[in-house]
């Protein structure tokens, strides 16, 4: 047999209480009945009964657990990576702070929106790398997306295709059920510089890979700060990014994927939580587990039937 719980000082005290003044009831009984020349042995199986449904109920509050049950645990949701572009332009402060903050922002958002759901988290620039594997932790994967800055890429280029060819792999790699609802979240301004094969489209709608496009910045644009000033090209000239939305749209038409934009300060994700809360929700984990079960019932109902007895049986405190 385990025990759920312990006893702490407050049901020692109770049971040092009930000894001390039950051991005075009966000095005090047995006094009286001495001095009237009377017995007053009735009070025993009174004090063995009270004795027994005490024990019972201090059981019952330490929750014992014996038996073993075998459950079943099924988590249903959907497997989502999220690519985010660390290239140098995203430092742009064309969406205050800049377009990377407001992206970090929003993500830890979407997180919290979506519950039990596995996340995984890639960054790129000109290579893309796996930053978080797929995990229900909400809490380690809030500090990853914290973590997030063009600081952690070697190269400040971008390759948005390389993300993709990525996610592809992580997922078909990660979920074991090629039935699973895969989803991908990328999120970048769309200045792309590499060559994506032709066959990349075809590959996400193929593996049931359901994409997501939300362009970060504005058509306007801005300069990239950098500690040395604005940040300039291999000529010196001074670099202007701005959101490439006809790239990003005709890949999402390619892809068959949605598409949405970050595009000021009061702008949200809220479009990308409800379409993915509208995809299928599948079975992402399910294992068996043996358990104990806390049998409390048992010894709580056998005290309150002694509790009955105590009250309906009376004796005589003295026999003369």
């Amino acid at each position: 047999m385990n025990w759920n719980y312990s006893l702490s000082q407050t049901e020692y005290l109770f049971i040092a209480v009930f000894l001390l003044l039950y051991g005075y009831y009966f000095f005090r009984t047995f006094r009286v009945a001495h001095l009237l020349g009377a017995k007053a042995w009735a009070t025993i199986p009174k004090f063995f009964l009270r004795t027994g449904y005490l024990t019972l109920l201090l059981i019952a509050l330490l929750g014992p657990s014996f038996g073993v049950v075998e459950k079943e645990l099924v988590s249903e949701g959907k497997d989502i990576y999220i690519a985010v572009d660390l290239s140098k332009s995203m430092d742009a402060p064309d969406i205050p702070p800049t377009r990377l903050e407001k992206v970090k922002f929003e993500l830890k958002r979407l997180v919290e929106a979506l519950p039990g759901n596995r996340f995984g988290l890639l960054i790129f620039s000109t290579q893309a790398y796996v930053h978080a594997p797929l995990t229900t932790d909400q809490g380690a994967l809030a500090l990853f997306i914290q973590s997030l800055n063009t600081r952690l890429m070697p190269e400040s280029g971008t390759n948005f295709c390389s993300a993709v060819e990525l996610a592809i792999q992580k997922q078909l790699a990660e979920t074991s059920d090629l039935n699973q609802t895969k989803v991908l979240v990328l999120l970048t301004d769309g200045e792309d510089f590499g060559e994506c094969d032709p066959a990349l489209a075809g590959q996400l709608r193929r593996y049931g890979i359901t994409p997501f496009v939300v362009g970060v910045g504005t058509e306007n644009g801005s300069t990239i700060p950098t500690s040395k000033g604005n940040l300039r090209d291999a000529e010196g000239n001074i670099v202007h990014t701005h959101l490439n939305r006809g790239y990003l749209r005709q890949f999402v038409q390619d892809t068959r994927g949605s598409y949405l934009e970050l595009a000021s300060s009061s702008g949200d994700l809220t479009p990308l939580v409800s379409a993915i809360q509208n995809l299928e929700n599948r079975v992402i984990d399910q294992r068996k587990l043996e358990v104990t079960t806390n049998k409390y019932y048992y010894f709580l109902i056998g005290a309150l039937a002694l509790i009955a007895i105590d009250i309906l049986i009376t004796v005589r405190t003295f026999k003369l």
